[in-house]
């Protein structure tokens, strides 16, 4: 279940797209640093409006690079960072990991997984149809959310593009992905 890192990208100011970058560092309990989404406690707008208490389990958002492809076929042009992640992978099936399984990415970064993007209505803003397009249906009738995966970061560490992806899963029983 290994794989790579094709892309990092960062913003410090709240801004649907991030632009890419060399490399980001991630700082345990915080996120990217410089992130406008990094912190311990939630830096989402509409849930600081709710509660600005929370704890933030959106510190790193990661995306899998195959959904571009799925994308691309389907007529839209996307590209690492333009869905507002931080990392971008390639190889693993990050839809399919269970909450709390840990990524190392690269040499010394680890993220647990807290849950599923839900994805916004500003994605329709960036491509009119894309929200339809991320949000698919699952076999049993009920929505597939696929705009990524969202996790806290447990040890901290530069990440670049080429960097590997391995992953740790839990003790089971696992508990699939739910919206955070």
């Amino acid at each position: 279940m290994d794989g790579t890192i094709t892309a990092v990208s960062s913003n410090g100011v709240y801004s649907f797209t991030k632009p890419n970058r060399e490399s980001i560092r991630l700082l345990a309990g915080f996120g990217v640093e410089g992130d406008v989404h990094g912190g311990a406690t939630v830096k989402h707008r509409f849930r600081m409006a709710k509660d600005p208490s929370q704890p933030n389990l959106r510190q790193v958002h990661l995306m899998h690079e195959e959904l571009f492809d799925e994308l691309r076929a389907a007529g839209f042009e996307v590209a690492a960072g333009q869905l507002g992640e931080n990392v971008t992978t390639r190889g693993i099936d990050l839809l399919g990991l269970p909450t709390g399984a840990r990524l190392l990415l690269g040499d010394e970064a680890v993220v647990e997984v807290t849950g599923l993007r839900n994805p916004c209505a500003q994605i329709d803003g960036f491509h009119k149809g894309l929200l339809k397009e991320v949000v698919g249906q699952g076999a049993d009738g009920r929505p597939r959310f696929r705009s990524g995966i969202m996790s806290v970061v447990v040890a901290g560490g530069v990440v670049r593009p080429g960097d590997g992806v391995e992953v740790e899963l839990p003790d089971g029983p696992h508990r699939p992905l739910e919206i955070v």
